[in-house]
């Protein structure tokens, strides 16, 4: 090999490598998780008193979960609740802001 093809084979192996490393981190794992989304904009299967996706009817409602990436459910920002507790995500069914029937 000539030093020219050498480096173009090392610098196409290098590429090659950055790319990969790009889609690894771009494939992040998404968990379930409860009580985070505002009314209709859950994800399918949300508990009793919704159907699929789209059909919580409270906001933050504790049985209705959306997917999130992995590590962030329980730390997200939300408003407090209604009695001035912190309002947290949960990777677990709530037992929060649930409509009365």
């Amino acid at each position: 090999m000539t030093k020219t093809t050498t480096k173009l084979a090392l610098a196409a192996s290098v590429a090659t490598a950055v790319a990969g490393l790009t889609t690894a981190a771009q494939a992040q794992e998404n968990v379930k998780c409860y009580g985070v989304s505002l009314a209709g904009e859950n994800d399918c299967a949300a508990g009793p008193g919704t159907t699929c996706a789209g059909t919580s009817t409270v906001d933050y409602q504790g049985n209705a979960w959306t997917l999130v990436p992995a590590g962030t459910c329980e730390d997200m920002e939300l408003p407090e609740m209604a009695d001035g507790g912190d309002r947290m995500g949960s990777l677990e069914p709530l037992d929060r802001d649930i409509p009365q029937s």
